[in-house]
């Protein structure tokens, strides 16, 4: 897999990535997918740790968040380290970072400095709190971003302590909204020739997806409460019990609420005063969850979907990863690729979105296997001959 097909919306933008662990590295992965060509930079020796990072015998995780980048190795800490990166910034467009604040300017890699020596220079800060404010010097892990953003504080059945999501969400809110902020600014430096800095902290990335909850307790002192498996107030919907696994009903809404009854032989519910609007399903919002459940676990799954589907009610199965590999639509939709790998032949995993039609992001190249395996490439192309790199290498700064 080479950079010869790139035909991503993306193709001659240079990144380079410093950031480790989730947020910074899961930025450069959606610029890479659409395109650009990303330069991750790891510690000499030890690389990112998320190259042991995942579930299993065999850790996958790094085959995601490394696909379409280049991988060379330097000692930031050093200053024959720091004059590494910004030998590769002159020639790029973007730089990503998710240290703790403070530390790119004890590098000399602060804003200020970058961008006297490269004014058209994008420069995305990834960090628990951001890079301002009283709170921004403390440490933060997308999980500190996710209770503090609200996200946890509603997650979880009331009568239990706050749950998780399953995924890192804080940390992948807040690349996607450091990378949206890069687009805006190379849009931006189209009219005014300069580059920017684009700040996005994980607790901020979360709190801009947490719906009505501060107007709710601004207005109202209304606090949302941990809910389970619903939406307090929007019923029905739910994963329902089938007599052979679980179904997800999304019934909401007058008129579909009345083509689920009717798919239920029970039209008269539509019009019932307890059901038939928006909000006396919401206030009866257990007893109706109830109701359908003992009608659901009476019907396997695929009778459920087959009558979902006839009377155009939204819903669906709940995947797994073995559902996902043998579905027809992620198939068609080419939603799953499969990436060449020496040990496993190939890896499926997931493929590039969003999808445009022009301008297709693809995967073009495999995670890197080694800790500063191009090396000689990137800093070749900087002018540094093998005797050189052999040096740095002695010295241990790359």
């Amino acid at each position: 897999m080479t950079d010869t097909a790139n035909t991503g919306a993306l193709a001659g933008i240079k990144v380079v990535e410093l950031g480790q662990l989730i947020a910074g590295p899961f930025c450069g992965q959606l610029l890479g997918d659409m395109g650009a060509d990303v330069i991750k930079v790891e510690p000499p020796g030890s690389g990112d740790p998320m190259r042991s990072w995942g579930n299993g015998p065999h850790k996958l995780w790094w085959q995601v968040i490394a696909r379409n980048k280049r991988a060379v190795s330097a000692n930031l800490r050093v200053p024959k380290g720091q004059d590494l990166v910004r030998q590769m910034l002159a020639e790029a467009d973007i730089l990503i970072e998710n240290f703790k604040p403070g530390t790119m300017e004890k590098w000399g890699l602060g804003p200020a400095e970058l961008h006297a020596l490269f004014p058209r220079l994008i420069i995305v800060r990834m960090s628990g709190y951001g890079q301002t404010g009283p709170y921004s010097d403390r440490a933060g892990y997308g999980g500190i971003g996710e209770a503090m953003g609200g996200w946890r504080a509603i997650v979880g059945d009331p009568d239990r302590p706050p749950a998780r999501m399953g995924v890192s969400i804080g940390d992948t809110l807040a690349a996607t909204y450091g990378c949206m902020g890069a687009l805006a600014a190379l849009h931006a430096r189209e009219a005014s020739g300069k580059g920017q800095v684009v700040d996005s902290a994980l607790y901020e990335a979360v709190l801009q997806v947490m719906e009505s909850v501060v107007p709710e307790y601004a207005a109202m002192g209304l606090v949302r409460p941990r809910s389970g498996s619903i939406l307090p107030g929007i019923a029905p919907s739910n994963v329902y019990p089938a007599s052979d696994g679980e179904y997800m009903i999304g019934g909401n809404g007058d008129t579909v609420f009345a083509r689920l009854c009717a798919a239920m032989d029970r039209p008269e519910l539509a019009t019932d005063p307890r059901y038939a609007t928006h909000i006396a399903r919401g206030e009866r919002q257990g007893e109706l969850d109830n109701l359908i459940a003992a009608w659901t676990s009476q019907h396997t799954v695929a009778e459920l979907e087959t009558l979902m589907i006839a009377h155009s009610v939204p819903a669906g199965r709940v995947y797994t990863g073995r559902e996902m590999l043998a579905d027809p639509h992620f198939a068609a939709r080419e939603a799953l690729a499969q990436v060449p790998h020496p040990e496993f032949g190939e890896i499926t995993m997931q493929a590039p979105m969003p999808k445009l039609s022009a301008n297709p992001s693809a995967i073009r190249r495999a995670a890197p296997r080694s800790v500063g395996e191009h090396n000689a490439e990137v800093y070749g192309a900087l002018g540094l001959d093998a005797a050189a790199l052999a040096d740095l290498a002695a010295r241990r700064i790359i």
